[in-house]
């Protein structure tokens, strides 16, 4: 029998159940819906990383992650014996005016130091990287650290590893004396609930799916929109931010304007046909960084929640975190990511 429960078959819970098994712990993952039913199985995946300037440690160990992304990745491939989509393929951001070039050169500069001289963070012409970027300056910043992944592939590739280790993965299980929460958006809504007032709150996000093949171009942010090329031949466009909607898996006319956002910010998008309409809910914590550490309301409980639009590229530090806390005592959780800091 296992020594630890996780609730939650995404991309916070499969991780959890990686490292801690990775470190010698017994596992199994409980998720009635199955694996990546939720947020974990949208379309987008950009591990983009925070501007560099105003660092703290939530943009740190972002970074972190973000660098041991590729390595982490490739073992989970190769156990699993499946490809999760990943590719460090970099991010290309389009420059309004001479203010924004002005203020991106002087992140250039501090990404060096902040980068350790890893990645690049510069200021080229749009016509320099090889994909036709909208730019009304006709300047662009192109980064080396960003990162794509396919979400609900690498969530696959995951459990496939996990299964492969003797990790059960199962709809229904009996409890252990330690659980780990990690389900999302409904979590936050019991907690909440129980506990009377918003400690988070579930938002909408809708994405599409083109098809159009540049497996290695890099992704463009323009505008907020992420367009993410796929290995698969495929380009992700995403995502609206509603925090109030009727039905949360159901698409709508608020998915169109991104659509004609990255044909014009990407011509080569222009006649690229729509594959895919994705909407789905994220969890998002009241003090916008993950949740980690002892359960608000579960009694011998963990949680590793709140990912929102960074769980994907979060989601090992917040493992190996929890970890830390659960077989060694050893709490190094920060304080903005701590329950506490929501309550």
């Amino acid at each position: 029998m296992a020594d630890i429960t996780i609730r939650g078959a995404g991309i916070m819970g499969l991780m959890c159940a990686w490292v801690l098994t990775e470190r010698g712990a017994s596992v199994q993952v409980v998720d009635p819906n199955g694996v990546a039913a939720g947020a974990s199985g949208g379309i987008v995946g950009a591990l983009a990383p925070h501007v560099p300037e105003n660092w703290n440690p939530k943009k740190a160990m972002q970074f972190d992650a973000l660098d041991r992304a590729e390595a982490l990745w490739a073992e989970i491939s190769s156990v699993a014996g499946t490809d999760p989509g990943y590719g460090r393929t970099g991010r290309i951001q389009p420059l309004a005016d001479e203010a924004a070039i002005a203020l991106a050169h002087e992140r250039a500069a501090t990404s060096v130091s902040l980068w350790h001289g890893r990645y690049t963070w510069q200021v080229v012409p749009a016509d320099q990287l090889g994909v036709l970027v909208s730019s009304p300056t006709g300047m662009v910043i192109h980064d080396t650290l960003t990162a794509r992944i396919h979400p609900k592939l690498a969530c696959l590739s995951l459990s496939i590893a996990l299964k492969a280790q003797g990790v059960p993965i199962v709809p229904q299980a009996e409890s252990t004396p330690l659980e780990i929460w990690a389900t999302g958006a409904a979590d936050l809504e019991e907690m909440s609930a129980e506990l009377g007032k918003s400690i988070g709150a579930p938002i909408k996000g809708q994405a599409a799916l083109l098809q159009c093949s540049l497996p290695n171009a890099p992704q463009i942010f323009a505008d907020g929109l992420h367009i993410v090329p796929h290995s698969d031949g495929t380009v992700a466009i995403g995502s609206t931010t509603e925090r109030e909607f009727d039905d949360p898996t159901s698409t709508d006319a608020q998915l169109d304007p991104l659509i004609e956002a990255a044909r014009n910010a990407v011509p080569v998008l222009a006649d690229a046909p729509v594959i895919q309409r994705w909407a789905g809910l994220r969890p998002r914590v009241r003090s916008r960084a993950p949740m980690v550490g002892r359960h608000p309301t579960r009694p011998n409980a963990y949680i590793a929640n709140g990912g929102f639009k960074i769980g994907l590229a979060m989601a090992p530090v917040v493992a190996e975190m929890l970890a830390d806390l659960i077989l060694d005592g050893h709490n190094r959780i920060p304080e903005s990511f701590r329950p506490e800091a929501s309550l």
